[in-house]
């Protein structure tokens, strides 16, 4: 009886067969720092709903700039608005740069990857799953914050309309379908992020480094984005587009930057996901 296929393998041996999704899924939310991230997931609405509370005063009402925060406490959905406005610029960038930079660096720390590869799996069926375990674990991340914020909000602030900063008022039906067309856009455009720091991820066995250092790349280039002198040379940053999301609360919806924003956002994690899989198809994980 044979048993070794034509190329070598062993019989019965299928690639497609190892490693499933599932599996890797299983792994990463068994970890300590996914139930970190879930829990401040669903704490940080919390706390934003007792400061808001907390901090309701007259000196509050004197402010002149118009903005989220203004109609924050307007509805549920008005709060849930305020939220996303609040953490797209730091949390979330943190967040998607954390499930997509520890996932490889952090098993190389530990060593397991070179027993992963000996089970064996293929490499680049090892890193497309840790990949796509790292986009469910930050899509899901993002989707419990918004869930906890309507949910939350609309007990403290009530179920009601979408009032925007400039006196527009969205009926919750609407109101609903742009949240969605929001969270859409953030979830590709922190794909930028998230491909940077899995990139750093598969040249270091370091996994603050791959995370920090993607997070200390996109503070940079929104402190450079603040340089006027740089003119149209900011609209090519990764940062350029980040707030675009807010056009979706304009009547009719503004979708010019939005539109700029997603397509530059795939090609930003395209470049970095490749680079990423060019380094580890020829990184030494066996030493």
């Amino acid at each position: 009886m044979n048993h070794v296929q034509v190329n070598g393998a062993v019989a019965g041996y299928r690639p497609s067969r190892t490693l499933r999704l599932t599996v890797e899924l299983r792994r990463q939310f068994a970890r300590r720092r996914t139930f970190g991230v879930v829990a401040l997931m669903v704490a940080l609405p919390l706390l934003l709903i007792a400061a808001l509370k907390l901090g309701a005063s007259e000196d509050a009402g004197e402010n002149n700039r118009i903005n989220l925060v203004d109609v924050a406490t307007a509805s549920g959905l008005n709060f849930t608005l305020f939220v996303l406005f609040a953490t797209t610029g730091f949390f979330l960038v943190v967040v998607y740069a954390l499930f997509f930079g520890d996932t490889v660096a952090s098993e190389a720390q530990w060593g397991a990857l070179r027993y992963t590869l000996a089970t064996p799996v293929p490499r680049m069926r090892l890193l497309r799953q840790k990949w796509l375990a790292a986009l469910v674990l930050s899509v899901g991340a993002l989707l419990t914050l918004t869930a906890v914020s309507v949910l939350a909000g609309s007990v403290a602030f009530g179920f009601g309309a979408i009032e925007t900063p400039v006196g527009v008022t969205l009926a919750q039906g609407e109101g609903f379908l742009r949240l969605a067309g929001m969270l859409g856009y953030l979830a590709v455009h922190l794909l930028v992020v998230g491909t940077l720091a899995f990139w750093f991820s598969t040249i270091t066995d370091a996994p603050l480094a791959a995370v920090g250092g993607a997070v200390f790349t996109m503070f940079v280039f929104a402190i450079l984005e603040q340089v006027e002198q740089l003119g149209s040379l900011r609209d090519w940053f990764p940062t350029a587009g980040e707030f675009a999301w807010t056009d979706l609360l304009q009547t009719p919806v503004a979708d010019g930057d939005l539109f700029r924003g997603v397509i530059q956002s795939l090609v930003y994690a395209a470049v970095f996901t490749a680079l990423g899989f060019r380094a580890f198809a020829r990184r030494d994980v066996t030493s």
